[in-house]
């Protein structure tokens, strides 16, 4: 036996919340031992990491009391790409490594965000509905709307608002335009880029949500915004809950400001029952599973899995979150 994976034995890494199994076998297979948590309240989380050299990481918080509480912890997997679970500040000043997974769900999620662009377009999930109420007549009184020629505005063009112009300009003969203060207009494919969101707005006919929930993201999208998308225009988000504000979406979807809206994601998850956009017709609403495939779930692991690898093997990390001095 190596030195190498002599050392990797002594490695203990914390899975607090179910993974796809290709993640765990992948550590195993390097081995690590790994630990399956029994649950993944702040609380539970800071008695079963004290042992622990790595964390993968779904939803959970991991905040700086979970992470203070492992002396031993060196690196934290994230499981997707959004790290907004994670305190990477405190994770940064303790000397802990976070890693995330980029390049595992951009497919998924953009697969997602076309369907639910057809789904709220076509009226899919209102035309079932009465269908199964025997009412056949609604294929006249609730018309869709075709996709071709129609302008798709992508606010955030990485990685996954790229792939969705790409599907929508190759597979439904869309339009696209996009903002994104942090990318050039010359370095996006496919897209024209404008100068403002209110630009973004007022000229397309779909807008999807490709952005991160940060602190200048979160509430984003108002009434004032909303005000300024044509009546017959539909908002999508599989992004982050809280980019678009939830009241002003109901207010915009009830009072006809906007014809419709889609939503993968929600401020707070799970979202109440009494959420006023679930009383209305005109919203398509999934429960943040864009990413929820077999196959996106196995990458996530995987990638996450060889995050923490790479960390603990002294490599340096094919995708770094925070970087340590």
């Amino acid at each position: 036996m190596s030195h190498e994976v002599e050392e990797i034995m002594k490695y203990k890494i914390l899975i607090p919340e179910a993974v796809s199994g290709a993640g765990q076998q992948y550590l195993r297979d390097k081995g690590y031992e790994v630990f399956i948590g029994t649950g993944n309240t702040v609380e539970i989380m800071k008695k079963e990491v004290q042992d622990c050299h790595g964390i993968l990481a779904r939803t959970a918080p991991f905040t700086s009391e979970v992470m203070e509480a492992g002396p031993e912890l060196r690196v934290i997997g994230r499981h997707g790409v959004g790290v907004d679970n994670i305190d990477v500040e405190a994770a940064t000043r303790l000397g802990i490594q976070v890693t995330n997974a980029p390049e595992s769900n951009s497919g998924s999620v953009a697969e997602h965000t076309i369907g639910l662009i057809i789904a709220i377009a076509r009226n899919f999930v209102l035309h079932d509905k009465e269908m199964r109420a025997s009412n056949f007549a609604i294929r006249n009184k609730v018309l869709g709307s075709d996709l071709e020629n129609k302008v798709l505005g992508i606010i955030g063009t990485g990685r996954i608002g790229r792939l969705v112009a790409k599907k929508a300009v190759g597979g439904l003969d869309m339009k696209t335009i996009g903002f994104d203060p942090y990318v050039e207009a010359s370095a996006v494919d496919g897209i024209k880029m404008v100068d403002s969101i209110e630009q973004l707005l007022k000229e397309s006919d779909f807008v999807t949500i490709h952005i991160p929930a940060t602190a200048e993201n979160v509430g984003l999208i108002g009434i004032d915004e909303l005000k300024l998308m044509k009546q017959t225009a539909f908002l999508i988000n599989a992004a982050r809950g809280g980019i678009v504000g939830e009241a002003a979406l109901a207010e915009a979807l009830s009072g006809q400001i906007i014809a419709g809206a889609a939503l993968d994601v929600f401020a707070e998850e799970p979202p109440d029952p009494a959420n006023p956009l679930f009383k209305l017709d005109n919203v398509i609403v999934t429960p943040h599973s864009a990413a929820l495939t077999r196959e996106c779930m196995d990458r996530m692991a995987l990638h996450a899995a060889q995050g923490i690898h790479e960390v603990l093997s002294g490599e340096t990390p094919t995708w770094p979150v925070n970087k340590l001095t």
